[in-house]
């Protein structure tokens, strides 16, 4: 059974972050079925593509409102819009990356085949290194981060993502913070301190593949299932 139809009430000022964390999930599976001509779709539908409960995608989707009609399931378009505006995916979010290196170069390089598709788009790159200071990396000059404070008064920017060393990441941090980002994506291998108001998302490649040597090395723990 599917809620009934309502519109979206304002969003709580707390959701957990393993709620939002598969909403992007939950957008991603709707707009596969927007394309492809489906009209309404069911919890169970969407749970079976993703391999999460019916029960949890209701709960999850209630935290924002009634979105379907008991007994005919979720509207396509109309969810796919809520979803949009919820995750703010109907806005052009530009940022600033941190780091001219490899890491830097390889995070650059997404930017035309998936960032600007999703809305995303590293429009400035910075480093601490003069040796890398006047670089191009992927059509963006590389520019020095003292000049940042003067680049965001005159051109605010909301994201960073962050690849630099772990040596000088809180430094970093506490640059970027004072020039008024307010979300950071940090590659690092650093977990940073930020002020209230200021969220940091962390990515940490090995740390996944520690996980999944774990469950390569126990194949039978039963704890270790999903």
């Amino acid at each position: 059974m599917e809620p009934s139809a309502r519109r979206r009430v304002s969003v709580p000022l707390k959701i957990p972050d393993v709620v939002i964390g598969r909403l992007p999930n939950y957008y991603r599976q709707l707009t596969e079925l927007r394309a492809a001509g489906v009209n309404t779709v069911s919890s169970q539908e969407i749970g079976e593509a993703l391999d999460v409960t019916p029960a949890q995608i209701r709960k999850d989707l209630s935290y924002f409102g009634r979105f379907g009609k008991q007994g005919r399931g979720y509207p396509v378009d109309r969810l796919t819009d809520e979803l949009e505006s919820i995750l703010g995916f109907n806005r052009h979010w530009r940022m600033v990356l941190v780091g001219g290196g490899g890491v830097g170069r390889t995070i650059a390089s997404l930017n035309d085949g998936s960032f600007r598709p999703s809305g995303f788009d590293v429009v400035r790159v910075y480093d601490s290194d003069p040796s890398r200071v006047g670089n191009t990396v992927n059509g963006i000059d590389v520019r020095d981060l003292a000049s940042i404070d003067a680049d965001m008064r005159e051109d605010p920017i909301e994201i960073a993502i962050l690849a630099t060393s772990g040596a000088v990441a809180q430094d970093i941090v506490d640059v970027l913070v004072r020039a008024g980002v307010c979300s950071i994506l940090n590659y690092t291998s650093v977990v940073v301190q930020t002020p209230p108001g200021v969220e940091v998302r962390h990515v940490n490649p090995l740390l996944a593949l520690q996980t999944l040597t774990y469950h390569l090395a126990n194949p039978t723990d039963p704890l270790a299932t999903r």
